[in-house]
C-alpha cells in the first residue's frame, strides 16, 4: 500500500470509531433521527392543533382504518401506565438514557448503514414519544386499524418509525455475515 492510499485508506473507511458523538455512518442515522422525530412531531402537532382530532374523532377513513386521539399514559399496548407527571418525565428519562446508549451503539460500534438507518429511526420514534410524555402527559396516538371485531392498538409516526426499526435490526441479525460472525468462522 503506498504512502498516499494508507493516508485515505483512514477516511473511506466508513465504520472506523472516530469519536464518542459522530463517527462513521452517524450522518445517515442522524438524517433518519431527525426526519422521523420531525415527522412525527409536526403530524401530531396538526391534528391536535390544526384539524382537532379531539373534537371530530373517530374519523372513519376506510372500512378497516379510523384516525382516533388516545393518550396512552403507559408504553407499548398501554401497559405501565404512569398517572402522574413523575411516571411520565421516568418513562421519558428512560427513552432518552436508552436513545443515548443506541446512538453510542450507531457512532461507536462499527455498524452498517442497515443498523446505522435503523437506529436512526429507532431514536427519533423514541424521543418522538418522549417529548410527548413531557407536553402532553403522554403518548398521543392516533391510527387504528380494526376489522372483524379485532382492534389494533392505536399507534403514531413515531411508533412506526420504531417498528421500522427493529424490523431492520432483525432483518441485519438474519443476514449470512452476521450468522457466520456468531459462529465464530
Amino acid at each position: 500500500m503506498s504512502e498516499l492510499e494508507e493516508r485515505a485508506a483512514p477516511a473511506n473507511n466508513l465504520s472506523r470509531r472516530s469519536g464518542w458523538l459522530w463517527g462513521g455512518h452517524a450522518p445517515l442515522g442522524f438524517s433518519l433521527l431527525l426526519a422521523s422525530f420531525v415527522i412525527d412531531q409536526a403530524y401530531k402537532w396538526w391534528m391536535l392543533n390544526v384539524y382537532d382530532i379531539a373534537t371530530q374523532q373517530p374519523v372513519q377513513i376506510t372500512p378497516f382504518f379510523e384516525l382516533v386521539f388516545v393518550i396512552n399514559k403507559g408504553i407499548s399496548y398501554g401497559m405501565l401506565a404512569q398517572d402522574g407527571h413523575g411516571g411520565q418525565w421516568a418513562l421519558a428519562g428512560f427513552a432518552l438514557l436508552t436513545s443515548i446508549g443506541l446512538w453510542i451503539w450507531l457512532v461507536r460500534g462499527g455498524v452498517g448503514q442497515l443498523i446505522a438507518a435503523s437506529l436512526g429511526l429507532i431514536i427519533g420514534g423514541a424521543l418522538g414519544n418522549a417529548l410527548d410524555r413531557v407536553v402532553l402527559g403522554g403518548v398521543a396516538d392516533f391510527f387504528h386499524f380494526h376489522a372483524y371485531g379485532w382492534s389494533w392498538y392505536v399507534f403514531n409516526p413515531a411508533d412506526v418509525a420504531i417498528v421500522a426499526g427493529v424490523v431492520g435490526l432483525l432483518y441485519d441479525s438474519f443476514k449470512p455475515s452476521r450468522n457466520e460472525a456468531a459462529k465464530g468462522s
